[in-house]
């Protein structure tokens, strides 16, 4: 489900109003919506995956949460009603060959003075330490695989400017980037390469041999606690409708 950055929580960027919020590729999102405190909040996921949205609609309908619902939508196609006071898409702007139009079409969904937040990965900024041989293959598959489909793994500096350029004001950025010694964060580099190991041999980027040895090595290494692993680095950028 949708997370709130804490960054915009702590800044005081969510009005006191109830808030209707567009999240995009929600399903695949962590986190919920009733944290934001002393807000109402009714979050609409959007994704084109009816699969995962009907998984994200078990799972709120299991936790008992009331204020989010799930659509199927494109963001990229214009929307003729502009009822959201934020669009906020996470890990989304990567995937697409045209971000900044789809940043165009954000606009479309939101109300006077409504708030566009994105937050992407900036994968030249991933790392682990000490250095592991399965982790830079795995660093080279998951770059190429995104690149091979006309997207950008590195697209989290460019965000600002994006926002900037489709008229958004008072646009600010902030960089963040979880790290452990264990716990699941450490878990990411795996649970993506399996995620992405069907494109990857699709594309003729590795084997399935060599993508299952990947896996392993990447599982290993992340129960190890003298290592050091986590998320790429993320940038988080937001500016309002003018």
């Amino acid at each position: 489900m949708p997370q709130v950055p804490p960054c915009l929580i702590a800044r005081g960027l969510f009005p006191a109003h109830v808030v209707s919020t567009l999240v995009v590729a929600a399903a695949t999102s962590q986190g919920n919506w009733r944290d934001v405190p002393g807000r109402k909040v009714r979050a609409v996921g959007a994704d084109i995956d009816e699969t995962k949205l009907q998984l994200a609609r078990d799972e709120t309908e299991k936790l008992g949460i009331t204020n989010v619902e799930f659509r199927s939508i494109d963001i990229r196609e214009r929307s003729e009603t502009q009822e959201f006071d934020v669009v906020y898409a996470r890990f989304l702007l990567t995937h697409l060959s045209d971000p900044a139009a789809a940043v165009d079409c954000f606009l479309e969904f939101l109300k006077p003075d409504g708030l566009v937040i994105v937050e992407d990965i900036d994968f030249s900024g991933c790392f682990v330490h000490p250095p592991s041989k399965a982790f830079d293959r795995y660093h080279e598959i998951y770059c190429s695989a995104v690149r091979k489909r006309g997207g950008d793994p590195n697209i989290g500096p460019r965000l600002p400017l994006m926002l900037n350029n489709a008229g958004l004001r008072n646009v600010e950025v902030m960089v963040v980037q979880p790290m452990g010694l264990e716990g699941e964060v450490k878990l990411l580099g795996p649970l993506t390469m399996e995620a992405i190991v069907d494109a990857a041999i699709a594309e003729h980027l590795t084997t399935n041999e060599e993508a299952t040895e990947i896996i392993a090595a990447l599982y290993e290494y992340a129960a190890d606690s003298s290592t050091l692993a986590g998320t790429p680095r993320i940038v988080q950028s937001w500016g309002r409708k003018s």
